[in-house]
């Protein structure tokens, strides 16, 4: 199973990476290994260690602590989400509702789309 932060660190690699216009392969060949390798720390399914961090942090010219940027907002939305059903789209209740905002006309809509939000801000 993935973690969080493997995943924040990932996407952090791919942003940057996608930024300067370096492809994978290429990321991979400063690296030292090979371009799977580099897809697989983007997504967050392998782990980055700490001396692999640092020779991608060096190859894409950033500081290591760029990778870590944003985490606690990251960490605090994933804790607003553990609220929510895993499977939501498979709850009955929650496909209803569903089909019931998409049946209302769509000026209506975002209005009680703020409506909850502020609501759920509240709460």
């Amino acid at each position: 199973m993935t973690h969080p932060v493997d995943v924040h660190v990932g996407k952090r690699v791919r942003h940057r990476r996608w930024l300067i216009g370096m492809t994978q392969q290429q990321l991979a060949q400063q690296v030292g290994i090979k371009f799977q390798q580099i897809q697989k720390y983007e997504t967050g399914a392998n782990r980055i260690s700490a001396s692999r961090l640092w020779d991608i942090a060096e190859a894409l010219d950033v500081p290591v602590s760029f990778f870590f940027e944003g985490l606690e907002e990251v960490q605090k939305e994933d804790a607003d989400k553990k609220s929510v059903p895993a499977d939501l789209m498979g709850d009955k209740e929650a496909l209803d509702l569903v089909r019931s905002y998409y049946a209302i006309p769509e000026n209506q809509r975002r209005r009680l789309f703020e409506l909850a939000r502020v609501l759920s801000d509240v709460a």
